[in-house]
């Protein structure tokens, strides 16, 4: 029986010492894999988190790139919305990171903060593309960012009411910004600012986040009536959405949108179309958010060991009143 014993202890030694040395092994073998070996019938699983579902533009955004992933043989898509908050971001991330799926992608809520959840991402061996917005980041995190000039996107505003709204007298301009700490906030702000600098009679005399949201910029818009009225003469707003809650506000106030206060926005939606036929709005400066064909390429050149460049920009337009009819029946957004 004692032998018996001793016979069966030592079988359970050797079986758990085996467990143990393959465990470690596993664990070896994860830390040095990049990625997962793939999804289903071999497709490239891709992780999206997604800013939210703040306007016009993001719904498009969003709609772009799951149906470029529905229609793409090779691509698998796991989608997260982070409701406009970068901790549902970086959970999303860390958790695609626990998936271990091929491709991390996303639309940055705000420009800092990732730096630690992108080298976890890079440790893991899962490369990263940026979509629509840029990080603050050491660039070796990354590997493109597919997107618009924003920083180009305010120069264009800048420049269409320096043609437009021609006058030596004193032109005050309230500006409705997008989410703080964004980067289309601080680029399009940052390039509308730097094409005015030297026209001293155009002067911002107020500027708060609207936050990208219809709702929001109502609201500001209201508050800067309530505190200027009718010395208001442009309003230079960071998305078409802001600036369609200003043109309610505005109408309530009393005063006629694109004629006693003049309007200019950044993104090109149909209801931005919609606003300047009805000469609410006087210009639209594009920012095309139908990116997921570009994405998916860019996915596939990743996973093929391609080289990209570090920004694949997208080509855009500027529209107003005068050929607003004209392009609306194009737009598909």
């Amino acid at each position: 029986m004692k032998k018996f014993k001793k016979l069966f202890t030592a079988l359970i030694s050797t079986a758990t010492t085996i467990s143990l040395m393959t465990g470690c092994a596993a664990g070896n073998n994860q830390q040095a894999s990049s990625g997962s070996s793939g999804g289903k019938d071999g497709k490239i699983v891709v992780g999206f988190s997604q800013v939210g579902a703040e306007s016009e533009w993001r719904t498009a955004n969003t709609k772009s790139v799951k149906e470029s992933a529905e229609k793409d043989p090779q691509i698998e898509l796991k989608f997260s919305d982070a409701q406009q908050k970068q901790e549902n971001q970086i959970k999303a991330i860390r958790s695609f990171i626990a998936q271990k799926v091929d491709v991390i992608a996303f639309s940055p809520v705000v420009q800092t903060g990732f730096d630690t959840v992108l080298q976890e991402a890079k440790t893991a061996g899962i490369p990263v593309i940026l979509t629509d917005r840029a990080v603050d980041a050491d660039p070796s995190l990354y590997k493109t960012m597919i997107g618009s000039d924003f920083v180009e996107e305010g120069k264009k505003a800048a420049q269409w009411m320096l043609d437009n709204v021609k006058t030596d007298k004193p032109v005050n301009i309230v500006e409705l910004q997008g989410t703080v700490g964004s980067a289309p906030a601080i680029d399009r702000k940052a390039g509308f600012e730097e094409i005015i600098k030297d026209h001293t009679n155009y002067k911002i005399i107020k500027s708060q986040t609207g936050d990208f949201t219809r709702t929001k910029g109502k609201e500001v818009m209201e508050a800067f009536l309530k505190s200027n009225g009718k010395n208001i003469n442009v309003v230079y707003s960071h998305n078409d959405d802001m600036a369609i809650g200003a043109i309610q506000a505005i109408e309530e106030y009393g005063l006629t949108p694109g004629k006693d206060i003049k309007i200019i926005s950044v993104d090109g939606v149909k209801g931005a179309f919609e606003a300047m036929m009805a000469g609410k709005l006087n210009a639209s400066i594009e920012c095309n958010p139908l990116l997921g064909e570009q994405l998916m390429q860019a996915i596939k050149d990743v996973k093929a060991g391609k080289e990209l460049p570090k920004w694949i920009k997208t080509e855009e337009g500027i529209f107003d009143t005068t050929n607003a009819a004209k392009e609306f029946p194009n737009r598909q957004y």
